[in-house]
């Protein structure tokens, strides 16, 4: 059966990188906890790559910013709903998303969607 996957692209400052770290370690602990297949936080590395569209374009990157791409696989989508619902209300993620001016990026300049996979190996 195809897998489901929720995907993340985000500016991040690169001096908030490393609280953006611990914050993300929580969360995948988090989302771990209520059934997610695997969660992975990835740090731009090589984002300049000629004749393609740039990461940094996409994220709408600004001087000392970089680019987290980040995804997490559930069985389909009713388990990421359900999965979801579940960290939703848990305790730990609530805790670290209660103060917006704590946070290490600008939640409203995060793209985020579901996808179905269709090529897997």
């Amino acid at each position: 059966m195809p897998k489901y996957v929720d995907g993340f692209v985000l500016p991040v400052s690169k001096k908030k990188l490393p609280a953006y770290r611990k914050l993300a370690q929580k969360a995948a602990k988090v989302w771990m906890s209520h059934g997610a297949l695997s969660y992975m936080e990835c740090v731009g590395d090589d984002l300049n790559i000629g004749g393609m569209l740039s990461f940094h374009t996409i994220a709408k990157t600004t001087a000392g910013e970089t680019v987290v791409f980040s995804f997490i696989t559930y069985k389909s989508k009713k388990h990421r709903d359900q999965v979801n619902a579940k960290a939703m209300k848990d305790p730990v993620l609530g805790a670290l998303c209660s103060d917006s001016k704590k946070m290490p990026f600008d939640c409203s300049r995060m793209a985020y969607g579901g996808f179905k996979s269709f090529v897997e190996r």
